[in-house]
């Protein structure tokens, strides 16, 4: 290795600072004000650099991400020139260890995913459970249609009315001269006892076996079918479709009805009927014949409000928290529509769909949430006129994931991608990469398809979130619902809302 040359044309150090300091200090002889000034003036410049470099020392260095599907902003990708290092060694500045941390960086986008056609006019939320902070919005506040996810509500609902513990009886009174009476109380798991979407229903046959055991051999001339706990006059909203109710997603609601009133019991998706009230009068009929109640097999059945206080047998639903853990994953329209009647009635509000939106209002509130504006038509979310924003939602899902005031029910029962309920076959491709870190409600009406709750990010941050894809086909809505969302999961807090 060879040595560099010198520089012969320039003095040594010590000799040019001994001209220097002469020439100065002959200067300040001459003319010693502006000297002063300009001294003054060179304090305050070194103080500034003094700050700029402790600041440059102490400011903390951001921490980069390997991103999949999401992209980064051109801010990001800015570089600033470095300052010069002080001359002189500057203490490091004493944070308070209560002083709040630097803001994330935000640097990662999912515009292109939340642009794509599929989800046509799409609305979204997305939002860091724990500091509250809004980090994803496009229309997030506008207030739509939301499918399925409206059995989030509801369960929250029930859960603030009833609890989880609260069940649902179905009692049969002796009105004498021969006539008993089988009243409902909204328990559509009632069974027939054969098979069930329902494991671990309440029977007919129970109730049968307990009026036998009372009755004795008194005969049974008239059995009475009481479904007046709600008035049935809104059994079915003129904004469903027919055909939810022919293919079977959907019963006439009534506080009276066997196996949700499904032609085939056992099958979720079965035909229901347009009288689940008689149905279940001729099920209970042939249960009291089974069980030897003598003439009840010949007994004639009408439909009317018993006029009975005496109860000669009860059976009672599961807990409430049983049915949500039925009625989540599946999403079950049938157990939504009961649980929003029975709050209603049980609220003192009467049971009608019309006291929906201010029951769920109130109950909700309790959350600590505002749901000001909200309009409720149904439990199941099957009419297009609801309307929640994707905000509520996602600020609804906050206490859902801390598994506030017993919402911990609702979490544990939310489809989880890749892997249970309506998201087990979902979350596939480039967006498996979120498999088992969404947890969130489904939703499919034939005008949208929908997605909320929350998300355990790639970096560790909890986010809640709501995603409305309206008008586009369910072809194109599901993939690019998944995509968005597996988006906001590797972006984590890093989420940027341009």
């Amino acid at each position: 290795m060879s040595e560099q040359p010198s520089e012969p044309d320039r003095p040594s150090v010590p000799a040019r600072l001994s001209g220097a300091f002469a020439a100065i200090r002959a200067s300040i002889a001459r003319k010693p004000v502006p000297w002063v000034i300009g001294g003054l003036a060179a304090v305050l410049v070194l103080g500034s650099g003094g700050a700029v470099a402790v600041a440059s020392a102490t400011a903390p260095t951001a921490a980069r991400a390997p991103v999949a599907s999401a992209s980064t902003s051109p801010s990001a990708r800015t570089s600033a020139s470095a300052a010069p290092s002080p001359s002189a060694t500057v203490p490091p500045r004493t944070v308070p260890a209560d002083a709040p941390g630097p803001s994330a960086l935000r640097t990662c986008s999912i515009a292109s995913a939340a642009s794509a056609s599929g989800l046509g006019d799409f609305e979204g939320y997305v939002m860091n459970a724990a500091t509250g902070e809004m980090l994803f919005s496009r229309k997030g506040d506008t207030a739509a249609q939301t499918g399925s996810v409206m059995k989030t509500l509801t369960t929250a609902t029930a859960l603030a009315v009833l609890g989880g513990g609260h069940t649902i009886p179905t009692t049969v009174t002796d009105e004498g001269n021969g006539s008993i009476a089988i009243v409902g109380h909204g328990d559509a798991t009632l069974s027939a006892g054969g098979a069930t979407v329902y494991p671990g229903a309440p029977t007919l046959g129970q109730l049968a076996q307990q009026v036998k055991a009372k009755l004795g051999d008194a005969p049974v001339t008239t059995i009475v079918t009481d479904d007046t706990y709600w008035n049935d006059a809104d059994a079915w909203d003129p904004t469903w479709p027919v055909s939810e109710r022919t293919i079977g997603y959907q019963p006439e609601v009534t506080a009276l009805m066997v196996d949700g009133d499904r032609a085939n019991p056992g099958a979720a998706t079965s035909p229901r009927s347009e009288d689940p009230v008689g149905r279940a009068g001729a099920a209970f009929r042939t249960a009291l014949a089974n069980a030897g109640v003598v003439g009840a097999g010949s007994a004639q059945i009408v439909k009317r409000a018993t006029t009975s206080q005496s109860t000669i047998a009860q059976v009672d639903s599961q807990p409430v928290s049983t049915l949500i853990g039925q009625m989540i994953p599946n999403s079950d329209n049938t157990l939504a529509e009961m649980l929003a009647r029975i709050s209603s009635r049980e609220s003192g509000a009467g049971g009608s769909a019309a006291s929906l939106t201010s029951v769920y209002q109130k109950a909700l509130s309790s959350y600590g949430v505002d749901p000001s504006g909200i309009v409720i038509k149904d439990g199941s979310g099957e009419s297009a006129a609801n309307a929640v924003s994707p905000d509520f939602v996602a600020h609804l899902m906050v206490q859902v994931a801390a598994g506030a005031k017993g919402l911990d029910t609702l979490a544990q029962s939310l489809p989880v991608s890749g892997q249970s309920g309506t998201l087990s076959s979902r979350f596939t491709g480039a967006n498996a990469v979120a498999r088992g870190k969404v947890h969130a409600k489904t939703g499919w009406i034939d005008s949208a398809n929908t997605l909320g709750g929350y998300i355990d990010a790639a970096d560790g941050t909890k986010l809640t979130f709501a995603f409305y894809a309206i008008g586009s086909s369910r072809a194109a809505a599901l993939p690019a619902l998944d995509a968005v969302t597996a988006a906001a999961y590797t972006c984590g807090n890093r989420l940027t809302n341009s």
